[in-house]
């Protein structure tokens, strides 16, 4: 009988753990389809982390841990500093003494004990057989850590920079964090009384083999207070005290589950702005897993009527949201443009950042990650993003401000990849030329001012410049610049004096104009870098957006752009993977020489809209999704750059694509499912309907705009406001028909 007893007991006890851990959404809902732990293994680079946060907010938390494959937690972190660029203080519940125990390095955990929800984690770490919570509010966290009976209850907090704790009282804690050029503070209380210990602790770090003394705060609890030790805490860039009026006023008690709530009830009506019918499981979890990760950054920094501003080391009072955490080159593509129709006052808030940035540090940002400006990759893409904006009715900034600040961009700072600052000689060469020159192989650089890593990038450079300055013409004529619109129009077009028509690829040349003999496949030192960036000469065969017609002329035509196009897919890599990849680490996701795994691809199986085979650009983007995007832990093919990569398969997925950013239109391709209807602030519904649907009826038949015949593979910005109704006639066989003129081909940057 006590056998049976004892059976029963520890048989509920089991049941009420595993109930900790089951699903808390309906699978069927938008929010229930999201998995954040797609894309967690990387093929070769970053994979995706399982953020937990609130759309656009400060607080992002995922367990610090390599990937999905590591079986082992670290610590969590309290925040993120920005997207992949470390994270701020950090928090780990144990049971052993501080000089020993198994949790005092890493704790082991078990990935089917394991929920996360973009507004809820929970994790069971094994070896202490405690279950770990948490769930975010905006500028605030809060942790809920289930200790096993009748077992010590201790926390460890630790700086990962340089800092300091300071123990308030028997239950709060203050800490501050200094992290390039700049500090966060927290505070933080506990639900029990506890003993604390605050000492400096040297660990080593496995990259460096170097040692590296973080700051730890232990607190041990009583075992009389009850099993769940509750941590609340308020981050802030402005001071302590301002921390803990942001947990005040965020978690001003201790009702965990009504800060989960609010975060689900947030996230829900987000993800609930697009409405699918249709289409496989995976696929609406791929899209909503996608359509979640959209809204990772930017990052509203804004403290309740103050921010703190690394721009020029300033406390500012304002209202508005001040957001930071952009990586433009990667955002430009479709990131930017998505949140321009979804939620365009948030846009028009993020370009008032970007203009106040360059009144607070003298430049328009390239990359404004929280710490600095960090000029990452090349171009100065955030001119392409105003003129977006501004053509798509997206107002609400200083216009004059931020137009000298793209200007000054265009005119005096220098092109040279990661790299701010004023022009170098490079620059007035450019300029003067037409192209950024390249050096021959083997040859010594002479210009300090370039990368010692990241090179000239001469091919890339001049591609990113030309279409930045065809941003800028174009807003010129705008706001009518009419001389700066005469000079920069003209400047965009310098692709063409890099276009070399025997080898039909962008091709680099040295400073007295010749044409430098390489292998574009794989020439130019790691990702290309002397001539491209990141990727080969094959994919930026096709880096004109702005001036698609122009290219197809270049190329002889429509019928070989075409052709061009198709051996993109089909060229192989002219060598072993083990050679390629050693070399072109970036560049993920081949079929042939295109790189689905890397930004400057987005809009490359796209082009045949242009060229009067739309059929094709429906067949590629369809085939794309389906090999690449599926709804594992390998289920993107390169680094997914906080939702750059995955606006793409947003966009692709309702089945249409902002080619080039700037001009307010779309190109029309094939969506995977029955019905998208997308809910518009101003009051109206988008909606494309694919009638006929099924998995092998990809290809269009026939279009309706509004119920009028739609011939051409394209619909402007002016439609989609105006809730117009998209019908699709779907089949299984192309029809070469539809879409093929010339008249039907959607318009060009520079006609």
């Amino acid at each position: 009988m006590k056998i049976n007893i004892c059976l029963s007991v520890i048989t509920s006890a089991i049941f009420l753990l595993l109930v900790g851990f089951m699903p808390i959404d309906n699978k069927k809902t938008n929010l229930g389809a999201v998995d954040p732990y797609i894309g967690g293994m990387g093929y070769l680079l970053h994979p995706t982390r399982p953020n937990v946060q609130l759309p656009n907010q400060m607080i992002r938390m995922h367990p610090l841990r390599t990937d999905y494959l590591d079986d082992q937690i670290s610590f969590f972190p309290l925040t993120m500093i920005s997207h992949r660029r470390g994270e701020l203080f950090g928090i780990l519940p144990g049971t052993g003494n501080p000089e020993s125990g198994t949790w005092k390095e890493r704790q082991t955990y078990d990935h089917d004990l394991e929920i996360t929800r973009p507004f809820y984690f929970s994790t069971y770490l094994i070896d202490e057989e405690i279950k770990a919570e948490f769930t975010p509010a905006n500028r605030s966290g809060f942790f809920r850590f289930s200790f096993p009976e009748k077992m010590e209850k201790r926390v460890r907090m630790h700086i990962n920079q340089a800092g300091h704790w300071n123990i308030i009282s028997k239950n709060a804690v203050s800490g501050e964090e200094q992290f390039f050029g700049m500090k966060a503070f927290v505070y933080g209380e506990f639900n029990q009384e506890f003993q604390s210990q605050v000492k400096d602790e040297t660990k080593i770090i496995k990259k460096t083999n170097m040692p590296r003394v973080e700051p730890a705060a232990w607190f041990k609890f009583s075992k009389d207070q009850g099993q769940v030790v509750g941590f609340k805490y308020g981050i802030s860039f402005i001071s302590v005290e301002q921390a803990k009026a942001n947990l005040k006023k965020e978690i001003p008690d201790w009702n965990f589950e009504m800060v989960k709530n609010s975060g689900e009830q947030v996230w829900t009506k987000t993800l609930d702005q697009i409405q699918v019918k249709g289409g496989t499981e995976a696929q609406r979890r791929s899209f909503y897993t996608s359509l979640y990760r959209t809204y990772e950054r930017m990052v509203n920094i804004n403290e309740y009527g103050s921010y703190y501003s690394s721009f020029d080391h300033q406390v500012h009072k304002t209202d508005r949201d001040f957001y930071v955490d952009d990586w433009v080159w990667d955002t430009y593509l479709a990131n930017h443009p998505l949140r321009m129709i979804l939620q365009p006052q948030k846009e028009s808030d993020m370009l008032n950042s970007y203009t106040t940035i360059y009144e607070q540090g003298g430049w328009m940002p390239q990359f404004p990650v929280l710490y600095m400006d960090d000029p990452c990759m090349n171009g100065v893409h955030s001119t392409i993003v105003f003129l977006d904006a501004w053509r798509k009715g997206i107002r609400g900034y200083n216009t004059d401000k931020a137009y000298e600040g793209i200007r000054k961009n265009g005119t005096d700072a220098t092109l040279l990849p990661w790299r701010n600052g004023p022009k170098c000689s490079l620059d007035t060469f450019y300029r003067e030329k037409g192209y950024f020159p390249a050096l021959m192989p083997g040859e010594t650089e002479t210009v300090k001012e370039v990368h010692d890593f990241e090179k000239r990038q001469s091919v890339a450079v001049t591609l990113g410049a030309s279409y930045d300055d065809w941003a800028l013409s174009e807003m010129a004529k705008e706001l009518d610049h009419k001389e700066d619109y005469q000079y920069f129009h003209q400047q965009s077009t310098n692709y063409r004096n890099l276009f070399r028509p025997e080898k039909k690829l962008m091709w680099p040349k040295n400073a007295k104009g010749e044409w430098i003999e390489i292998d574009p496949k794989f020439d130019g030192g790691p990702g290309g870098r002397d001539y491209y960036d990141e990727n080969n000469g094959y994919t930026y065969q096709w880096q004109v957006q702005e001036d698609i017609h122009g290219l197809i002329k270049l190329m002889g035509g429509r019928e070989k752009f075409s052709a061009n196009l198709d051996q993109l897919f089909r060229e192989d890599l002219g060598r072993t993977k083990y050679q390629f990849w050693a070399k072109f680490a970036d560049a993920t996701g081949m079929v042939g020489q295109f790189s689905m795994g890397n930004e400057p691809s987005f809009h490359i199986p796209w082009l045949y809209n242009y060229s009067g085979e739309p059929w094709k650009t429906q067949k590629r983007v369809r085939f794309l999704l389906d090999v690449w995007f599926q709804d594992n832990i390998f289920g993107i093919p390169g680094d997914e750059d906080g939702g750059g990569m995955t606006a793409f398969v947003v966009f692709s997925s309702m089945g249409f694509y902002p080619v080039t950013p700037g001009l307010p239109l779309y190109n029309i391709g094939s969506p995977v499912f029955a019905e998208t209807k997308i809910k518009l602030t101003n009051g109206k519904t988008f909606t494309i309907t694919a009638h006929n649907y099924a998995k092998a009826n990809k290809y269009i038949q026939s279009a309706k705009l509004n119920g009028q015949q739609l011939n051409r593979p394209w619909f402007t910005h002016s439609d989609l406001l105006g809730g117009a109704t998209i019908e699709l006639e779907m089949g299984p066989l192309p029809n070469k028909k539809w879409g093929s003129t010339v008249e039907a081909a959607p318009p060009s940057g520079i006609e």
